[in-house]
């Protein structure tokens, strides 16, 4: 969600990458939905593997809730990054996936403004 919005409204300025550590098969179909209802279509999306090239390209890395990583699976272990502590979408109900969703929107606002962008 972070990707779509922050590419979408970086207008071509900049650009974002999402990874996981351990990403799955498909996007969450009510992420899907969440995010059609918001204008952004992902149904063709695939989820990505973080790879270490990836890190090395980045100019900033956000994470989201890494802050209570007991598996140490988090890219935080690895390098500096600025963790947005927002809920998993997986296995939420459409209507809490949408306050991730807006959440989600707000953050990256909010860095656009920062970057200047």
């Amino acid at each position: 969600m972070a990707e779509a919005f922050f590419n979408e409204m970086a207008k071509g300025k900049a650009r974002a990458f999402s990874a996981g550590t351990e990403p799955a098969d498909s996007v969450n179909p009510v992420v899907v939905a969440a995010m059609k209802e918001a204008g952004i279509d992902l149904s063709r999306n695939k989820p990505k593997k973080l790879t270490l090239k990836m890190v090395e390209k980045a100019d900033r890395m956000i994470t989201m809730g890494c802050g209570d990583d007991a598996a140490g699976l988090c890219p935080a272990k690895i390098i500096e990054t600025e963790d947005w502590a927002l809920d998993d979408p997986k296995g939420q109900p459409l209507t809490r996936v949408r306050e991730i969703r807006d959440r989600i929107k707000a953050k990256v606002a909010i860095l656009l403004a920062e970057i200047n962008t």
